[in-house]
């Protein structure tokens, strides 16, 4: 806070007078003479001069109150900047998910953020969901976008707001030679006899397709597994089996691959969350994040979203 003795000074310089600055500023005009007096005593200086019946500013004064205008202004500019910030017009907005959600739909909700608002600040992470809500309770992350799994905490506990998001839907990823490449879409069941290329890298990939096939009757053979949608792309595209591939996870580009849908129920599914810390979704900057998420998951994925 800039010394209220400063502003005494200026308000002295535009009015002339003790008695006028004294009116101005609701106070005796005594206190306006003792604030002054402190003020000149304590930087060892001059601050007033008769001139007739008023006073007038001595060049030292004049030199104090040069530094007075630019503090004040930047004071002003300081509020203006705290009053931004606690609208979450500035500051910074950290989010966090799944690999395959930053790429489908957190990176370009960011970057509608980022135009609508440049001054927040927008920090990303590609990150599996037990460490997004670590991350949530550390604040180094406001929002994220997770996969509930066994080692991740229930919708009941109170840290963190958690709400649906979206359904990514998975299909079979075969190679383009691949018997299955030219269907329409397969079951489960048909899939009983081939190899297969699991994800455990992507947080409960290999317990989906356990669950799909029990389901279907089968157990998979499961002949090599892979850290990421990526490489287990590339082993498909090579004729290392088939897999279960997110509608949200893009196909690379140099790979031969086909999606095809798998039919009947269940169809295996991930259920993507947005979380946050417990009571801070109505804070503005993760409010608007949290819309801006949801609203480019529903654009950009409408068949992932239910209502």
């Amino acid at each position: 806070m800039i010394d209220p003795r400063l502003n005494t000074l200026r308000v002295l310089r535009a009015h002339g007078t003790v008695t006028a600055t004294a009116q101005a500023l609701h106070l005796t005009p005594s206190t306006v003479s003792q604030q002054l007096k402190q003020l000149a005593h304590e930087n060892g200086i001059r601050l007033l001069e008769p001139h007739g019946r008023r006073v007038r500013l001595t060049p030292a004064a004049e030199v104090l109150l040069e530094h007075a205008d630019v503090m004040y202004a930047q004071w002003e500019r300081a509020k203006e900047d705290l009053a931004a910030l606690e609208a979450g017009q500035m500051g910074d907005l950290r989010l966090c998910g799944l690999s395959s959600t930053v790429s489908a739909f957190i990176a370009p909700a960011a970057k509608r953020l980022r135009e609508a608002h440049p001054g927040v600040r927008l920090h990303l992470a590609a990150v599996e969901s037990d460490e997004a809500f670590r991350m949530l309770e550390s604040g180094e992350a406001d929002i994220a976008v997770i996969n509930p799994t066994d080692a991740t905490p229930p919708p009941s506990d109170r840290r963190f707001e958690q709400r649906f998001l979206v359904d990514d839907v998975e299909d079979l990823l075969v190679s383009v030679d691949h018997r299955f490449a030219g269907r329409e879409s397969v079951s489960m069941a048909e899939t009983a006899d081939e190899e297969w290329v699991s994800t455990p890298g992507c947080v409960d990939q290999e317990k989906l397709l356990l669950a799909s096939a029990a389901d279907a009757g089968f157990t998979p053979d499961i002949a090599h597994r892979s850290d990421s949608f990526y490489s287990t792309s590339g082993l498909v595209c090579t004729g290392f089996g088939v897999s279960l591939f997110s509608r949200l996870a893009p196909l690379p580009p140099e790979h031969s691959v086909v999606r095809v849908p798998i039919h009947g129920r269940p169809t295996p599914t991930r259920r993507m969350f947005t979380a946050v810390r417990g009571g801070s979704a109505r804070q503005p900057a993760i409010a608007r994040g949290l819309a801006a998420i949801r609203a480019e998951a529903t654009r950009e994925h409408p068949d992932t979203t239910r209502p």
